[in-house]
C-alpha cells in the first residue's frame, strides 16, 4: 500500500498547546496526524514556509449554536474563519433531536427565540431526516465539514419528544417519563453525544415570551438525566442559569455532577444588576473541586454585548414611527430614505421608544464599534459623551456613526461582563484555574451579534495589544484556547502539538492579526441574513493536516467529521 503523503511545516515559531512559548521547529504531519517536531525533519512531499509566524494547534470552542446551519451548510462560519477546528453545538438545552415529525416547528420556535435564528430560515433549511438522537449523528455523521463538529442532547428537544405539548406549558413530568428521558439521553451518549445540555435562564424565551420547556424543570427530572450520564459513563452535564438563589441552585448543581459521576460546566457572566455574583459562584466551583467534584466556568474573552446598525435586526430608532414605515423594505431601499436630510431630521426628532430605553440603558452605554473594532470602550467613547462634546443630540451621533460605511456603521452595546466600564471581571474569569473559555455562540444571534471571534480576541486583545493591564503570555493564551478546551470536552488526541496528535494547525502572523468589522452576508435559506466576521492574520487553517483556509480564503476542502464522543490519545 502506498504511503500518504506528507506535509511539513518549516521554520516557524510553535506555540504547541501546553503552556510552554514559542520555539522554533518544523511540524511534520503524515495523513491526519503529527508525527515529528523538531529542527532537523526531512522534506516533505509538500512544504509550508511559516519563518516569521506562529504555528499554534487549531482553537478548540466548546459553546456554538450550528446545529441548524450545519444541517444544511459545510462550512462552520464564521468559526472556522477564526481558526476553530474543533466546534461544540447543542449548548443551552435546545436543538433538534429527538424530535417526532409533528414537533418540528415547536423545536424551531424555540431556537428562534433563544438562539435569534429566523424561523423562516430553519424551515426552508434543515433537511429533516431523523426521529431519534442516534439518527440525527447518522445524519451528521454522513456529512463533511470544515471542522470537527461534536454535539449534546438538549433538554428541552428531549422534554417535547417524551412529553408533547405538556413539556411546552412546563408542566411537570412524571416518573415514567423521567425514566424515559434518562434513556434517551443514555441511548444518545452511547451515540456519540458529548453530554446533556439545559438552560435554566429567564432571558431564554419563545418569540411570544414564554420560557422554554427546560425553564423551571424540577431537580428530580435533572437527575434523571445526569442518570443517564452515569448509565453511558459519559459526557457533560452542560447549562446556563440565573442564579437567582444562589446557595440553594449551586447546592443543587453539586448533587447532579456528584450523582453523574460526570463534568459540569456553568455559563459564567457579570451582570449588572448583580455584579460580584460570579466571583461567590467561582469560588464555590473552587470548593467543588477541591472536594473532587469536576466543575468548571464557562467564561468568555470579552462583553457579550449586541450589535446595532441600520442593516442589522436592531438599532436605536427601530421602536419609532419613521424607522416602523420603512423596516420592511430592502436594505437598499430603506438607505435612499436614510440619505434623506427631512427623514434624519424627523427620525432624531421622535420619542425614543420606551423598550429601547428598558432594554439598552439609553446612550451611556452605546458605543461606536470602529475601525479596527473596539470591545473595550471607555465611557468618553459613549455615543452620549461625544454629543456632550460635540454640543448635539445623542439621535444625531448615533444617526450618523450607522450612517459610515455606506450606511453599515455599528453600535456597540456590552450586556454583561461589563459592569464597571472596563474588561477586568474577565481577566479575573480567564485566569480562574476552574474556567474555560467559550461562549460565543456562533452560528446564534444571526442579526444583532457575531461572537464567535472571542476566540482570536484572546491572543489579539489579551496577549498582545491591551493596554489597561498586564498582557497574558501567548503560551498560555494559545493553551486556554486549545489543549484546555479540547481536555475540558474530553478530547485528549488535540489542542496540542506533539507527535501522534491531530493535525489541527494554525499558522498565524501574530503581529498582523486584527478582527475584520462585522458585516452581513444573505446567504442563508431563502435569504436570510446573517453577520460575519473573519480574523485578518490567520495565514492557514489545517484540520487533520488538510488546509480549510489560506490566507483569508477558504479552500473548498473539507476534511472535518462529526466527533462521537470523547477520545483517547
Amino acid at each position: 500500500m502506498a504511503q500518504e503523503s506528507s506535509l511539513v511545516i518549516r521554520g516557524g515559531m510553535v506555540v504547541d498547546g501546553s503552556g510552554a512559548g514559542p520555539v522554533r521547529a518544523d511540524v511534520a504531519i503524515r495523513g491526519d496526524r503529527i508525527v515529528a517536531v523538531g529542527g532537523d525533519i526531512a522534506r516533505g512531499d509538500r512544504e509550508i514556509d511559516a519563518d516569521g509566524h506562529l504555528v499554534i494547534p487549531g482553537l478548540v470552542d466548546p459553546h456554538t449554536h450550528y446545529d441548524a446551519q450545519l444541517t444544511w451548510a459545510n462550512c462552520g462560519t464564521p468559526s472556522t474563519m477564526n481558526g476553530v477546528t474543533t466546534l461544540m453545538m447543542g449548548n443551552c438545552g435546545v436543538g433538534f433531536a429527538p424530535c417526532a415529525k409533528a414537533d418540528r416547528h415547536a423545536l424551531m420556535y424555540l431556537m428562534e427565540g433563544v438562539e435569534d435564528i429566523p424561523l423562516h430560515v430553519m424551515e426552508q433549511g434543515i433537511p429533516w431526516q431523523w426521529t431519534s438522537f442516534p439518527q440525527f449523528m447518522d445524519f451528521l455523521g454522513g456529512r463533511q465539514y470544515d471542522a470537527d463538529i461534536c454535539t449534546q442532547v438538549p433538554h428541552s428537544a428531549v422534554r417535547v419528544f417524551v412529553m408533547g405539548e405538556r413539556a411546552l406549558e412546563r408542566g411537570p413530568s412524571s416518573d415514567d417519563e423521567r425514566a424515559q428521558m434518562r434513556d434517551i439521553v443514555a441511548q444518545a451518549v452511547r451515540a456519540g453525544a458529548m453530554g446533556f445540555s439545559t438552560s435554566r435562564s429567564g432571558s431564554h424565551r419563545t418569540p411570544d415570551g414564554r420560557h422554554i420547556p427546560s425553564y423551571g424543570a424540577a431537580e428530580g427530572e435533572l437527575a434523571a438525566a445526569a442518570d443517564g450520564l452515569r448509565e453511558a459513563d459519559g459526557g457533560w452535564l452542560q447549562l446556563i442559569t440565573d442564579f437567582d438563589d444562589a446557595d440553594a441552585e449551586f447546592a443543587m448543581l453539586r448533587r447532579l455532577t456528584q450523582r453523574a459521576g460526570r463534568p459540569m460546566t456553568i455559563s459564567m457572566l457579570q451582570k449588572d444588576a448583580k455584579p460580584e455574583l460570579w466571583r461567590y459562584l467561582m469560588g464555590e466551583i473552587a470548593k467543588a473541586n477541591a472536594e473532587g467534584l469536576q466543575i468548571t466556568g464557562q467564561v468568555s474573552t470579552r462583553a457579550t454585548g449586541v450589535l446595532m446598525g441600520f442593516e442589522l435586526s436592531e438599532n436605536p430608532f427601530y421602536g419609532r414611527a419613521g424607522w416602523k414605515e420603512i423596516a420592511a423594505l430592502p436594505f437598499e431601499r430603506q438607505l435612499q430614505f436614510l440619505r434623506d436630510p427631512a427623514f434624519r431630521q424627523r427620525l432624531c426628532g421622535e420619542a425614543t421608544d420606551a423598550e429601547f430605553v428598558t432594554r439598552h440603558n439609553t446612550w451611556t452605554r452605546l458605543f461606536p464599534l470602529g475601525h479596527p473594532v473596539n470591545y473595550e470602550p471607555q465611557p468618553h467613547d459613549s455615543v452620549a459623551a461625544r454629543a456632550a462634546r460635540e454640543g448635539r443630540t445623542p439621535d444625531e451621533v448615533a444617526y450618523d456613526l450607522m450612517m459610515q460605511d455606506g450606511g453599515r456603521g455599528l453600535l456597540y452595546r456590552p450586556m454583561s461582563n461589563y459592569s464597571y466600564g472596563n474588561l477586568d471581571a474577565v481577566r479575573d474569569m480567564l485566569t480562574h484555574p476552574n474556567s474555560l473559555v467559550g461562549l460565543g455562540d456562533g452560528g446564534a444571534h444571526v442579526g444583532h451579534l457575531c461572537d464567535s471571534s472571542v476566540m482570536t480576541y484572546m491572543l489579539t486583545h489579551w496577549a498582545r495589544d491591551r493596554a489597561l493591564g498586564e498582557l497574558f503570555p501567548i503560551g498560555w493564551a494559545v493553551k486556554r484556547l486549545t489543549r484546555d478546551n479540547a481536555l475540558g470536552m474530553g478530547l485528549r488526541d488535540r489542542g496540542l502539538i506533539a507527535p501522534g496528535m491531530k493535525a489541527d494547525i494554525n499558522v498565524i502572523d501574530h503581529a498582523r492579526m486584527q478582527l475584520g468589522s462585522p458585516h452581513m452576508l444573505y446567504d442563508l435559506p431563502g435569504g436570510g441574513k446573517r453577520l460575519v466576521q473573519s480574523c485578518e492574520g490567520i495565514l492557514t487553517t489545517l484540520v487533520s493536516g488538510v488546509p480549510v483556509h489560506w490566507s483569508g480564503q477558504a479552500t473548498g476542502d473539507l476534511p472535518g467529521r462529526l466527533v462521537r464522543g470523547a477520545m483517547a490519545a
